[in-house]
């Protein structure tokens, strides 16, 4: 029988890329006493949610909010844009790219799988020059929209969207552009309107630091207009009732109200701190830890520099160890959750999250976990990372880090 009343002493390391751990300002923002969903404190409660989430997108589109997981919001982003049976392009980098695939088929649409061959496309970003060429071959216009993650959880890539944008430009074609930013969103920097995309799916539970049970979808004015003519089957995820009642700050059904204080504060802390020193704190995060990964001789999943992730970092195992032994072994041994390997990458890496409420001692006891799991499974390591990540962060200061 499985027991479920195991509480070792200390604090649990939780460095899993999502959920991430939640703050404890948001936990008691969370706690606050349950309110009327059709009362006047929440409608203000949900037109300021409304109005500041926008600013994490960067857009002056609206952004619809479900309680439902990332999942959901991929099927609200295909359900509203599109019809049975249309053509969508998709970019393969990784296991989340590949379930949004299989999603799309199961929905009744034709994806078209793009990518690099084999487990090279799990270690690089979206190659918006084979969007750009497959797009100009679409002379009829058959393609109704271009699918890519942004920051690809299962391997610690984080591709350029601008970039996907410019080849749809370039190409002269109306596919609509759906980006899922979950785990990027509020880590990585994230332009909504700048790069023009036209649905943007998040969820609550990486970099806005909440647990799971939110998701969003920013949508352009284009998307909208799609939405009017879309025959896909939808009436939880329809947009049109959310975004009616939204201007005055309520939902069509019940909304998870407690979840909306704690994203309420979430916001607050995003915005106090400047999302640009956000961005700044992942991006050293990131660097400290790939520097860790390369003193002890191993490789960083991502192959492409120019993409490396700030969410998160792949380590992959050198030959002949198994990656989800050593993360079982770190679990028992230091209490420490790591991402496991997905897909193709099973047992070949494992993932350390460095997202949201974190710091650098977090991530140095991170890492001497990692370093200690690896040399009791026999890794040869050819220097201490732990140091190397010290020495980083010591060299490296951010002014005002969290």
């Amino acid at each position: 029988m499985l027991k479920l009343d195991f509480h070792p002493s200390g604090r649990h390391f939780l460095q899993i890329p999502g959920p991430s751990p939640v703050p404890d300002r948001i936990l008691r923002a969370m706690s606050l006493p349950t309110i009327d969903h059709r009362g006047p404190e929440f409608g203000a409660l949900g037109l300021e949610v409304l109005r500041k989430v926008r600013e994490v997108f960067k857009t002056e589109q609206p952004v619809v909010i479900y309680p439902a997981s990332g999942t959901g919001a991929w099927e609200a982003a295909l359900a509203n844009t599109l019809s049975p049976g249309d053509r969508v392009l998709m970019f393969e980098t990784g296991h989340f790219a590949t379930l949004w695939e299989k999603m799309a088929r199961r929905l009744g649409l034709e994806p078209e799988f793009l990518g690099l061959p084999g487990y090279e496309g799990w270690r690089n970003g979206v190659q918006a020059d084979m969007i750009e060429r497959r797009l100009k071959e679409d002379s009829s216009h058959a393609i109704k929209a271009v699918c890519v993650v942004h920051n690809e959880t299962s391997t610690g890539v984080t591709s350029d969207i601008a970039a996907v944008r410019r080849a749809i430009d370039e190409a002269r074609h109306p596919a609509l552009l759906l980006v899922d930013t979950i785990s990027g969103l509020a880590c990585a920097d994230y332009q909504h309107d700048g790069w023009g995309v036209d649905v943007t799916i998040s969820g609550s539970q990486k970099g806005l630091m909440l647990p799971p049970g939110i998701s969003f979808n920013a949508v352009s004015d284009k998307a909208v207009e799609a939405s009017r003519h879309a025959r896909l089957p939808k009436s939880f995820w329809a947009w049109d009732e959310i975004l009616e009642m939204n201007k005055s700050g309520y939902w069509p059904y019940t909304p998870n109200t407690n979840l909306l204080y704690g994203l309420n504060e979430a916001l607050d802390m995003l915005l106090e701190e400047g999302l640009d020193q956000v961005f700044a704190r992942h991006q050293r995060w990131a660097a400290g830890v790939r520097t860790a990964v390369e003193c002890w001789g191993l490789e960083v999943q991502c192959q492409d520099p120019s993409v490396y992730s700030p969410v998160l970092t792949g380590v992959v195992m050198p030959e002949g160890i198994d990656a989800d032994a050593v993360r079982s072994l770190i679990y028992k041994r230091f209490d420490l959750s790591l991402g496991t390997g997905l897909g193709k990458a099973k047992g070949k890496m494992f993932r350390i999250g460095h997202l949201g409420d974190c710091n650098d001692l977090t991530l140095i006891a991170t890492l001497g976990g990692c370093e200690a799991g690896l040399k009791l499974s026999g890794a040869a390591l050819e220097g201490s990372g732990v140091l190397a990540a010290l020495d980083y962060f010591a060299a490296h200061p951010l002014d005002g880090a969290r």
